[in-house]
Order: C-alpha cells, then structure tokens, then sequence
C-alpha cells in the first residue's frame, strides 16, 4: 500500500509542476482568445457594393453593369442572406460624376421566375450610359421607405458603401 500512495503522491507532484509552466499558461491565454466571438461581417451575395439602412434593419446591395450602364439594387435583409420584397416605387441614387450631380431612378423589377412583380419585389434597377464608365463616385441615397420605416437621405461610396463591418 506504500508503494501506491508513494505514486500518487509522485503524480501530483509532477502534474503540480506541469501545471505551473509558463508555456501551459500561454497555451489557455490562445485559448481564450481563439474562442472569442467572430467579427461580424455581411458578404453581398453578388459581390456587390452594401449599404446599411437604419441601424442594420436592412441593406441594399447595388451591383453595377457597366457593359448596358445599369445599377441594380437588391433589398436585402439585416444579414445581407434573405431578398426582402417591398413596395417601394423606386430607388433614387444622386451620384457626383464628375463634379455633376446625376440622378438616377432605379424601378421595381418583375420576375416571373420568383413570383416578384412591380409592388412587391426585392430588385430594383436603372439605366444611365453615365454608368459605363463611371466605376467610383459618391453619392446619396434619397429618402425611401420599406415596409413602413422610413429611412432618410443616405450617403455612401460606389463600390465601397457604407458598410462599415465588411
């Protein structure tokens, strides 16, 4: 019975001496900071420019064509994942192209594939030849409302938006 309390007391030692190693503390600091919680980020499911309306309520997501000029904007939800569809009449983008103020109307786009029509679809878009050669403007987003909230004047960059968590 000697000899096992004498290995008990052996493992003890060891693990006590193990334990207060500096590199055993250093491994349970990484420890602790890979489990801190990811940053968080929105992806544009186009690979489009995002901008944050309200507090993150929703996004919009504009992707510009340049061979036909077109600005397209989809409605998308809080984490940039859902279409959101509204009723909204139009998208109204006031860019400064080259020290002119253009403004451009996107309208709602019916899609027969999905159901969408005008007055209840998630996609927006406008034509502007302006469009085809103008790949970094600022501009502002007018006053719009979706689904009852009223958003105001928002400005942002194309391409790189308003979001700041990208």
């Amino acid at each position: 019975m000697n000899s096992l309390r004498l290995s008990a007391v052996l493992c003890c030692l060891v693990l006590a001496v193990f334990a207060g190693l500096p590199g055993c503390a250093k491994r349970s600091e990484n420890a602790a900071a890979d489990a801190a919680p990811p940053k968080h980020e929105h992806h544009p499911p186009h690979g489009g420019t995002p901008v944050v309306l309200g507090d993150e309520l929703y996004h919009l997501e504009l992707v510009r064509d340049p061979a036909d000029g077109t600005l397209s904007a989809y409605v998308l939800d809080d984490e940039m994942e859902e279409f959101v569809r509204t009723a909204s009449p139009s998208i109204i983008v006031d860019a400064q192209v080259k020290g002119e103020v253009r403004r451009l109307v996107l309208s709602p786009v019916a899609s027969s594939a999905t159901g969408e029509t005008v007055g209840n679809t998630a996609l927006f878009q406008g034509q502007a030849d302006w469009l085809k050669t103008a790949d970094n403007f600022d501009a502002t987003l007018e006053p719009l409302s979706i689904h009852g909230t009223q958003f105001p004047a928002i400005k942002f960059n194309f391409p790189s938006g308003n979001d700041r968590e990208k």
